[in-house]
Order: structure tokens, then C-alpha cells, then sequence
């Protein structure tokens, strides 16, 4: 029998398979902040204004070219635990602000970086978790004072969104479109912007249309192709004779009573096109089929009718022109909605021919679109994703009515005002307080490494910048130290990216055991 450790005679016991890998003490901390020091190497590159694309190929041969950290850290088969808990982080902080997906991953990298460091020279891993809280605090205290309100920035908001996006040449114009819309939409709802590719021009020649654009084909070509100023309908109910459920057959003997029942179903279809011509409606969607021959009569009085549109499409239409949808033919009237202008248009490419309606409201329509100018492919994609982004940030900085100086400013006066505190703290907690303004350091480091300056110098500069009082300084979009007039961030975009970055690498220094069912 093994004699065991402790010389009782009794053989361990295994509780695992004999194929599992259990790693303790500093060999965790090494798996840990290696996984989370390549992680955040794969997006420091990408970081800010002068970052540069990573092109990510799929298993199934498609490609994409972005510097987008959320789309790279979604398209990424991530294996490590440690990588996945940052896969979650990203995901957090694009669902709750559409932007700083990469500062937030970059700062949780440092965080861990400059924690396996403490740890390897005998630090706990709790008083480590408690100087980061308290650092941590002393950040949004200062974010919180450094705050200033939205009022007269939102284009500078999404400009700055868009800095370092494949759309430089178009900045100051899309800056403008994302502006525009977030002030024509109610709320800061930015799910009441939709974004339609053009397939021609450029980036420069995107427009914003205060209503929507539909791509579906005409089903009759004599159907009008513009309209000026009409009552809109739009349905949930067929404008042809519904089926019957249940099989059923109908005898006829005579031929008078096969001319009745085609009599019945001709004024049955008459009566639909006289309720829809009746009601006034100039224009008519509808969620279900549309009879030829109602087709035709409409089209016959110079009424647009569109049938068999998705459910979403027929809400959004009601949704922009002030419509309600209409379940039953007899409520026509009630349900109307307005628009200032109809306009079907043919386009023909290397795909093919492509129909689309562009449904003008005007002032007060309840959703728009930007129609993005630029060729079919991954450019439009990268280009429609970057709008994507400065427009969550600008309908965020609407809503709070909150935004903070971007450059790396915040990191540096917020990392001089944790070590001021630090001073003060007597116990152990005083070097993970110093740590974390070290990593606070590394975004406006990473900012001018991008920029090809120095990193060392520039934080040096930058520290003695804040410290002469020049607190609106940081990392200008040539990479070099100075004062940041026009890099504007949602307050809450930093605060929630500083915020999660420390929770996540919190959670992961609490680990004191990885255990592998596969053995590596």
C-alpha cells in the first residue's frame, strides 16, 4: 500500500481524472497575466487616431479589415479562460456605450501586467484587489470632476469616434450626418437611425434622409416612381381574398351560379380598392399579399402599393411617418400616416439591377437614414461599423449630457491624482494603488507608440504637462504631448471602460488554482 505524506499510511486521493492539470501559487498568476499581456498586444496596435487595421480571414474564406476592437475580439477563437473573461469584457463594454472596446481591453492588460509583478514579489493577491478598488474610487472622483456638458460638441463627440476609421477624407461630413441625426431623432434612441448602403459614390457623397430607404423590387412597373407630398397607409391585413383554412368545396350545377360567385368575388375586390381609394392614402404598404387586380386599379389612380413587405419594415415605415398599423381594412382611415416626398429608383451594378424607395417624412419623422456613399464590400462595411460607433457615442453624450477631454488626458491627470493618494495610504495597499496608475499611463503611451514617437518621453512630457497645470493636455493625433482642444468622449464611455477593466482583472487576480480537464 503507498504510504502517503504525512506517514499514516493512507494513499491520497484523486479526485480528478488522472488527465487533469491543477497549477497553484505564482505558476497561476504567470498563466494568467501572459494570457492577458498577449490579449491586449493584439489590440495595441489598433488603439487611437494613427492605429492601424488588423485583417482577420475566416474559416470559410471570407475577410475582413478592421481596427475595430469589438469586431476583432468577436471574430477571435479564443481558448484560454483568462482570454475569455476579456472576450466578456469587450462584450460588456460594446453593448453598454458602442465604443472604447480597445482603450478598456488595453488598461484590464496593464492591469494584470503590472499585478503579476506585485504578486511575483510576494504581494497578496487581496491587498492588491483592495489598493486597485481604492484607486479605482479616487478615478471617478476625478472623472467626475473633470465632466463638463455636451451642449454644442456632439459633432465633435462623433468626429472624434470616427478619427483613425478608413473615413478621414469624409471626416468633417459624417462628423455632421451623425450629428444631425441624433438631433432629428427623439430620446438619444440611436435604434431610431438606420444606415443603408449606397453602392455608388464615396463616403463624401453620404446623405441623411429624414425617413427610411427600402431596397425591394416594384410589383407592377406602371406603379408611379415619385410622389410629392401624401397620406400613407400602411397594413397588417391582405388587400386580396384571404383563403380558407379548412378545405372546402363549392358545387355549382348551372352556369348562372358560376357567374354569381364570380360576381361576389369581383365586388369583394371591389370593395377593397374603394375602402383603399376612399381613405385618401396616396400610398399603401402592406405586410401581407396584394391582389393583381387591386395592383392594377391602384395603380390606374396613381397610388403607390407596395405588398408582401416584412412585418419589422411595415413597423418601421409606420413608425417614420407617424402611421399606426392597421389590422382590419375598415380602420383605413383612422390610421394614416404623412410623408413629404416618394421616390423609386432603379440602379443597375456588377450585381445586377437593384430597386430601391426612398420614403422622404421631412421634419418630425420618427426614424432616419444615412445612405452611406462608397462601393459594395468590406470598405462600406468598416465604414457603415465606424458610423455605427460615433453614433452610439453621440446619442450617449446627448443623453448624459457628460463629456470628458480624449487624448489620454484623463488617464494622466487621473494616474498623478492616484499616486497623490497613494502617499498618504501606509499600508501595502499603497503599491497596488501605484500600479494602477502606472497602468492608467499605458493608454496615452500606447497613443504616441502608435504615432511612432517615443513612449517614454512623451509620458514624461505629458506628466510634466499636468503638473504645470496644463490639465486639458495629452496625446494630440500627431503623437506628440500638447493641449487637446477638439477629442471629446461620452464621460461614460471612460467611466464604464476604467470601471470593468478594473472589475475584470480584479475578478481574474482572485484565482489561486487553474484547473485543466485537458492537462495543459
Amino acid at each position: 500500500m503507498a504510504q502517503s505524506p504525512d506517514g499514516s499510511g493512507t494513499a491520497p486521493v484523486r479526485i480528478t481524472n488522472s488527465s487533469t492539470s491543477v497549477t497553484s501559487g505564482i505558476g497561476v498568476t504567470q498563466k494568467l497575466v501572459g494570457a492577458a499581456i498577449a490579449f491586449g498586444n493584439v489590440l495595441r496596435g489598433t488603439f487611437g487616431p494613427n492605429g492601424l487595421d488588423k485583417m482577420l480571414y475566416k474559416t470559410n474564406g471570407e475577410a475582413a479589415v478592421t481596427n475595430d476592437g469589438a469586431k476583432i475580439v468577436a471574430e477571435l477563437l479564443v481558448k484560454h479562460p483568462a482570454a475569455k473573461a476579456f472576450v466578456s469584457l469587450a462584450e460588456s463594454q460594446e453593448n453598454a456605450c458602442g465604443d472604447g472596446v480597445t482603450g478598456c481591453i488595453l488598461l484590464a492588460s496593464e492591469l494584470m501586467s503590472e499585478a503579476g509583478r506585485l504578486l511575483e514579489r510576494g504581494l497578496h493577491p487581496l491587498i492588491l484587489v483592495k489598493g486597485y478598488e481604492m484607486a479605482l474610487e479616487t478615478t471617478i472622483k476625478e472623472i467626475d470632476s473633470r465632466a463638463i456638458s455636451a451642449k454644442g460638441r456632439l459633432e465633435e463627440v462623433a468626429r472624434t469616434a470616427l478619427v483613425g476609421r478608413s473615413t478621414e477624407g469624409a471626416l468633417g461630413h459624417l462628423a455632421g450626418l451623425i450629428s444631425q441625426a441624433v438631433a432629428a431623432i427623439p430620446d438619444s434612441d440611436y435604434e431610431r437611425v438606420r444606415m443603408a448602403k449606397a453602392g455608388e459614390g464615396t463616403p463624401a457623397t453620404s446623405t441623411l434622409i429624414p425617413g427610411l430607404v427600402i431596397e425591394k423590387r416594384l410589383a407592377l412597373e406602371r406603379m408611379p416612381r415619385s410622389l410629392a407630398a401624401s397620406k400613407v397607409a400602411v397594413l397588417s391585413c391582405p388587400l386580396e381574398i384571404e383563403e380558407s383554412v379548412v378545405t372546402a368545396e363549392i358545387e355549382i350545377s348551372t352556369p348562372d351560379q358560376y357567374q354569381k360567385f364570380i360576381e361576389a368575388e369581383h365586388q369583394k375586390i371591389e370593395s377593397i380598392i374603394e375602402k383603399v381609394k376612399s381613405s385618401g392614402a396616396k400610398v399603401v404598404f402592406c405586410a401581407e399579399g396584394i391582389d393583381s387586380r387591386v395592383l392594377h386599379s391602384l395603380a390606374d389612380d396613381g397610388i403607390y402599393a407596395l405588398g408582401s413587405i416584412e412585418r419589422p419594415m411595415a413597423e418601421d415605415i409606420a413608425e417614420s411617418c407617424g402611421a399606426q398599423l392597421c389590422d382590419h381594412l375598415n380602420d383605413i382611415n383612422a390610421s394614416l400616416g404623412s410623408i413629404k416626398g416618394l421616390e423609386h429608383k432603379r440602379l443597375e451594378g456588377a450585381e445586377g439591377v437593384k430597386e430601391r424607395l426612398i420614403l422622404e417624412v421631412g421634419d418630425g419623422a420618427g426614424l432616419v437614414t444615412i445612405l452611406v456613399g462608397g462601393t459594395d464590400g468590406v470598405a462600406a462595411e468598416e465604414t457603415i461599423r465606424g458610423l455605427f460607433d460615433s453614433l452610439r457615442s453621440t446619442c450617449l453624450a446627448k443623453e448624459d449630457d457628460s463629456i470628458l477631454l480624449g487624448g489620454g488626458s484623463l488617464h494622466m491627470a487621473a494616474s498623478l491624482k492616484v499616486r497623490e493618494i497613494a502617499e498618504n495610504c501606509p499600508g501595502r495597499e499603497r503599491l497596488a494603488m501605484e500600479a494602477f496608475a502606472r497602468a492608467l499611463e499605458g493608454i496615452p503611451a500606447a497613443l504616441a507608440a502608435n504615432a511612432g514617437e517615443d513612449k517614454i518621453d512623451s509620458l514624461l512630457e505629458l506628466r510634466s504637462l499636468h503638473r504645470a497645470g496644463e490639465i486639458n493636455s495629452g496625446i494630440a493625433q500627431s503623437g506628440s504631448p500638447g493641449i487637446i482642444e477638439s477629442a471629446w468622449l461620452p464621460t461614460y464611455t471612460l467611466e464604464h471602460s476604467i470601471s470593468a477593466a478594473c472589475e475584470s482583472a480584479c475578478g481574474l487576480l482572485r484565482v489561486d488554482q487553474v484547473i485543466s480537464a485537458r492537462g495543459d
